[in-house]
Formats: structure tokens, sequence, C-alpha cells
């Protein structure tokens, strides 16, 4: 069975710091990435890497801040998150792609899973 469990969300004061963790089972995929949709907004990436690689991508908007990793023997994806913005709160969602594709890392047609998100609210 195909699963991917966020945890790892919560409320920081803005200028905080939070580390998103997904599990991963049931599939061997060859991109993770992570996405957020705040309250009447659309769904938008944040960031992504290739499983067992070495490049990493990020949203201009949160390069520099936050940090996507991985842990192969935990099959598990990290979004460190430091100096959370006001403008940031959104559900925060992990996804995972079954195939290697030529295209930008934030089209969210070549993530085939899901998981169902974790909330981040960040207080000023």
């Amino acid at each position: 069975q195909v699963q991917l469990v966020e945890t790892g969300g919560g409320s920081v004061q803005a200028g905080g710091s939070l580390r998103l963790s997904c599990t991963a089972s049931g599939y061997t995929w060859r991109w993770m990435g992570w996405f957020r949709q705040a309250p009447g907004k659309e769904r938008e990436g944040v960031a992504a890497l290739y499983i067992g690689g070495r490049a990493t991508y990020y949203a201009d908007s949160v390069n520099g801040r936050f940090t996507i990793s991985q842990d192969n023997a935990k099959k598990t994806l990290y979004l460190q998150m430091n100096n959370l913005q006001p403008e940031e709160p959104a559900m925060y969602y992990c996804a995972a792609g079954r195939y290697s594709y030529s295209g930008v890392w934030w089209d969210q047609r070549h993530y085939n899973d899901w998981g169902q998100g974790t909330q981040v609210t960040v207080s000023s």
C-alpha cells in the first residue's frame, strides 16, 4: 500500500523554524517534493529532489531558508524551514513521483502520490 505520511507541522512565531518529515512506504519513487497550499491560493511547489541524487530544487521564495533532504535508509523526506514568514502559513504536502521525466520540478502532474498534509501556522 502506497503511503506518504507528513509530520512536524505546528505553530511558530515569525522568524522561527520547523522541520517537516514525510515517511514513505509502498513504492520506490524517483522524485519527491514538498508543496504547500494557503487558504484561497493554488498549491505551489516548495522544494524537490531526485531520490538518491544530489540535486535539490527550491522555489525562489524559500531558497536560502528551507532545506530539503532525504534519509534513504529511513525512507524519509525532510524539509527544514528556517526564518518562517507571516505569509507562509499553509498546509504542507509531501508528494512523490514514480517516473523520471524532463520538465520543471514544480509541475504537479509528475507527482503520482500525495500525503494528507501537515498544517504550518506562523504568527507575527
